[in-house]
């Protein structure tokens, strides 16, 4: 390979390719391999290849929009209980509040499970698991759509 450097800019040390020099260890700040992760992460991630970054960062992304929706329940059942004295009898309303915060708390948590399990599977070349999370919240969803129903019906 020719270098693009000029015959006064280069070096007839051996190791010169013209790359940074390598950080020499001390005692306060030993040398780290930028691409080795250490045991911890190693065992938390279940070990394999590191999967293209792209794949890692939408899984990510994937991961924080569960979350968000985590949140958007959170806030619906806070709003229910506090906003909705009038429109739902008592027990109609803690109940609608109940199952919006009980299904945030779900998916919050299967959110960081499905991340760990994809992120999981990735590294080890494997089918990416099915995501269990939808038919919970799709039968959640489905249980407070039909309780605001019988509330506004009954409201009337």
């Amino acid at each position: 390979m020719r270098s693009s450097r000029g015959p006064a800019d280069q070096s007839d040390q051996p190791g010169d390719d013209g790359a940074a020099p390598a950080a020499a260890a001390t005692p306060e700040q030993p040398v780290v391999d930028p691409n080795r992760r250490d045991s911890r992460a190693a065992r938390f991630l279940g070990g394999g290849v590191d999967p293209d970054p792209r794949f890692t960062l939408a899984n990510e992304r994937t991961f924080l929009a569960w979350i968000r929706t985590a949140l958007a329940l959170l806030a619906g059942g806070i709003a229910v209980e506090a906003f909705t004295p009038e429109t739902f009898i008592p027990p109609l309303r803690t109940a609608l509040a109940v199952v919006l915060l009980g299904l945030a708390l779900v998916l919050a948590l299967a959110a960081g499970v499905r991340w760990l399990r994809v992120e999981r599977a990735m590294r080890r070349q494997a089918p990416l698991p099915l995501p269990l999370l939808v038919p919970v919240l799709a039968a959640g969803g489905s249980l407070v759509a039909a309780a605001v129903l019988v509330g506004v019906l009954i409201g009337r």
